[in-house]
């Protein structure tokens, strides 16, 4: 798998094979396991994404599942079920199966959500699950891995010859320090109050471990990307927390069937923000790989969920935007996620 320096002499980041599965439980109140997935069926305009943390620690999961539909309508559901162990994503009726490590994953939900005819809506959760209707939904989608691994941990090498982890520091301060993600192609059908699509399309899932609070990092902006089978991106920009000088860094990297994932080194974004929320409308971005190739960019946010989290006085807005994205002449979907903290607390 593939790793890159850490910029020290004895520590790397790692992806091991073994990443792919579960980790063990640290001691940190705040540990968190989390997967997610998300697809989207191009003809069809229909997509989507599912989330399970596993916050064993304390005593449940977040479990997330959010649709959008060709008219712009959307659904979504946040549960926090109780869980006992780290054994596996299972947990409010959402589940996820490694039926085989980065090669095919299962996903499948037979519950409630509720169906939002303005999306917006949720920016007061409470309201917003009181006024609108909850909804049957089934999902059962294949997760298909096509991309190498990109990603892992700091870790150095053992007295035994393998990799053990090098983080260090505060837990409470920690933001996912092991994390992954992959294109992919999703294959099944989702089902929305009787409304069945037969899904053939792309997308991109991640995983992470290790103490995380949402609160733990400065404003980001997240862009996965998937045109194709044959070529996707992911592209990054984030303000690094504490900095007085609102100081960014940006990364990511780009698929081409076949090809190893080409790391991106610098992205140039600009932003339309629209309405009473100032949510993200239209995105320009220019992606500078290492080899000097730039990719130039264009989103269109089509249908757009604010999803909240609150802690010690902090509100954390994570703007899910399902987004039609052209790069040249290929066109595709994909997600433009932005957390900003609208409340920063102590």
């Amino acid at each position: 798998m593939a790793k890159d320096s850490a910029g020290t002499s004895d520590v790397q980041v790692v992806l091991l094979d073994e990443d792919d599965l579960m980790h063990p439980v640290e001691d940190a109140s705040n540990f968190n396991e989390s997967a997610y997935y998300n697809f989207f069926d191009k003809e069809k305009a229909v997509g989507g994404w599912v989330r399970v943390g596993n916050r064993v620690n304390e005593g449940y999961a977040e479990v997330s599942i959010c649709l959008y539909e060709p008219d712009g309508t959307a659904c979504f559901q946040y549960k926090r079920p109780r869980i006992e162990n780290n054994d596996g994503h299972d947990a409010g009726g959402l589940r996820f199966e490694v039926v085989e490590p980065w090669k095919q994953h299962r996903i499948s939900y037979d519950g409630t959500v509720c169906f939002l005819r303005e999306p917006l809506d949720m920016e007061h959760p409470s309201k917003a699950f009181k006024s609108n209707p909850q909804v049957p939904v089934e999902i059962e989608l294949d997760w298909l891995g096509r991309s190498p691994g990109w990603g892992g941990e700091p870790r150095r090498r053992s007295a035994d010859g393998g990799w053990e982890s090098a983080a260090s520091g505060d837990a409470s301060k920690q933001f996912a320090r092991g994390h992954f993600e992959q294109i992919g192609g999703v294959e099944g059908s989702i089902s929305i109050d009787g409304r069945r699509y037969d899904l053939r399309g792309h997308g991109l899932r991640d995983h992470s471990w290790g103490p995380r609070f949402w609160q733990n990092t400065g404003y980001y902006r997240w862009m996965p990307i998937t045109f194709s089978e044959d070529f996707a991106m992911m592209g990054t920009v984030n303000e690094v927390l504490g900095s007085s000088d609102k100081k960014e860094k940006s990364g990511g990297f780009v698929y081409r069937k076949g090809q190893p994932n080409k790391n991106i080194v610098k992205v140039d974004l600009e932003t339309d923000f629209v309405g009473d929320q100032r949510v993200h409308d239209a995105l320009r971005v220019k992606l500078h790989a290492e080899d000097g190739e730039v990719f130039d960019v264009e989103g269109r946010v089509h249908s757009l969920v604010p999803c909240r989290n609150r802690r010690d006085g902090w509100v954390t807005r994570i703007s899910e935007g399902m987004t039609e994205w052209r790069c040249g002449d290929a066109v595709g979907y994909g997600m433009s996620e932005y957390l900003d903290h609208l409340v920063k607390g102590e």
